[in-house]
């Protein structure tokens, strides 16, 4: 079939040698692509980086493949905007009407993707085009700031993890397998333009089965109860209200929690009362082995902050610190803004992990450079991009965690996927069965072990199957 004249010029042109260059038979096109949006309210607001949520939008992608044999497969996802936290700074309604135009955007230029591909080349030579369109966008909306590049990444994860669902279920093998040496022409230096990739592919940063389980991250947002005193009213929709509650409910084993940032008296207090709070909850149900995580949102002025934080903590809760498995994105996502603001010192105590400054390998690096010594692994970056990153911290015997974005539904059973299938992952947040539950009706029942946890850990069977099982 010729390539038609609107779809080589919406080609962008670092995807233009592809064209001439002998082609997988396992290479797909893509017939078709259609998007489409769902609201759903939170059942309690959930209170990060001094901001309060108590909403989502869910961005729902469909889309077809076929090879040049004439076989052909659908494939879908889905992704939370998440504006307030992918960007930042704007009044909510501008953001994501900002957000959905884009979506409209994207989707036309991965529908209009000329010729045959995998979904990680596809990806690859759209990105240029993804954030030029963003631009344009943030142009024609009058926006007082541009849609930053983790906007963009967010924006189009749900179409790129579509395209690796559909091109998994026209081979017949899991989507996490599909991206390795059997299915892709170009070694990892080519995707992550960095010659220390020379002839890998990968393969070898894949498990060849997933997980058995993964362990689950309970959220406690920084105006969340903790116990009944807290409570100042009541839901009583039959889900826990308080974390002594979620506790038992859920057999919590790892807490992830909230912190303000600027207030290192208040965060450490804090601290030490969940952890009086959950000690007395574990007591209960006889269980000693929990742990917990620390989440900035990036509100820490300096690294000297979060080292006084620190001595305080250990001062007033040593147990709790004793506890902690690692420090996520402390400080400011522009990295380059201060160099000197490095994570050595804290790092020696534990992990400090970037999230929201994990926007590619230039990121990466530079967070190595600085004293980080960890990733925080989201399928809301992108599932190419993940694959990649994933390849990049093990090769550079980095920390790995996986962590969503209040993902429900098929967003939540992606990011299981990602932490049971890239190895040494060491848990996953899963916060959209506390704060929006709706969103994920009927999904229990396709995998009651994701969406009705009991024992501290999701359930990943069911996750071997073609696509990503969504």
């Amino acid at each position: 079939m010729s390539i038609s004249r609107r779809r080589m010029l919406s080609l962008p042109a670092l995807a233009a040698p592809f064209l001439l260059a002998a082609k997988p038979a396992t290479d797909a096109r893509v017939d078709s692509l259609t998007i489409s949006f769902e609201d759903f309210l939170y059942r309690a607001p959930y209170k990060f980086g001094g901001r309060e949520v108590d909403r989502v939008t869910m961005l729902n992608v469909r889309c077809r493949l076929s090879t040049k044999a004439g076989k052909s497969a659908e494939g879908s996802s889905a992704m939370s905007m998440g504006n307030v936290w992918a960007f930042p700074g704007l009044p909510y309604d501008t953001t994501l009407n900002a957000m959905k135009v884009l979506a409209a955007r994207l989707a036309t230029l991965t529908r209009d993707y000329p010729g045959y591909a995998h979904p990680l080349d596809i990806n690859h030579n759209l990105e240029p085009a993804y954030l030029k369109a963003a631009a344009e966008v943030s142009r024609e909306l009058n926006l007082s700031q541009p849609i930053p590049k983790l906007c963009t990444l967010v924006t189009a994860s749900p179409l790129d993890a579509a395209l690796h669902d559909a091109f998994g279920k026209l081979h017949n093998r899991n989507a996490f397998l599909t991206s390795g040496r059997d299915f892709v022409q170009h070694d990892l230096a080519h995707y992550l333009a960095n010659p220390e990739f020379k002839g890998e592919f990968l393969d070898p940063y894949v498990s060849r089965r997933p997980a058995p389980r993964v362990r689950m991250y309970h959220s406690v947002g920084a105006s969340d109860a903790l116990s009944a005193a807290d409570l100042h009213s009541n839901l009583n929709d039959g889900l826990p209200e308080t974390l002594e509650a979620w506790i038992p409910y859920s057999g919590i084993t790892a807490i992830k929690i909230k912190l303000n940032g600027a207030d290192l008296v208040w965060d450490s207090d804090r601290v030490a009362e969940i952890d009086r709070v959950t000690t007395r909850a574990q007591a209960a149900r006889g269980y000693k082995d929990w742990i917990y995580s620390l989440d900035f949102n990036e509100r820490c002025p300096s690294a000297k902050h979060v080292l006084d934080f620190t001595l305080r903590l250990k001062q007033i809760a040593p147990t709790a610190f004793d506890r902690v498995q690692y420090i996520e994105q402390p400080t400011a996502r522009d990295l380059t803004a201060d160099r000197n603001n490095t994570m050595f010192e804290v790092a020696k105590l534990r992990p400090v992990v970037i999230d929201e400054s994990l926007t590619g390998l230039d990121a990466l690096l530079t967070a190595r450079e600085m004293g980080y010594t960890g990733v925080a692994l989201k399928a809301c970056k992108g599932h190419s991009q993940t694959l990649l990153l994933a390849a990049a911290a093990q090769k550079y015997k980095m920390f790995r965690c996986v962590q969503d974005l209040t993902c429900p539904g098929a967003a939540l059973v992606h990011s299981v996927g990602i932490a049971a299938w890239i190895p040494g992952t060491s848990a996953l947040e899963a916060n959209a069965r506390e704060y929006v539950p709706a969103a994920s009706k009927g999904w229990e029942k396709r995998y009651p072990g994701i969406f009705n946890v009991r024992n501290g850990y999701l359930e990943t069977k069911g996750l071997e199957a073609p696509g990503l099982g969504t």
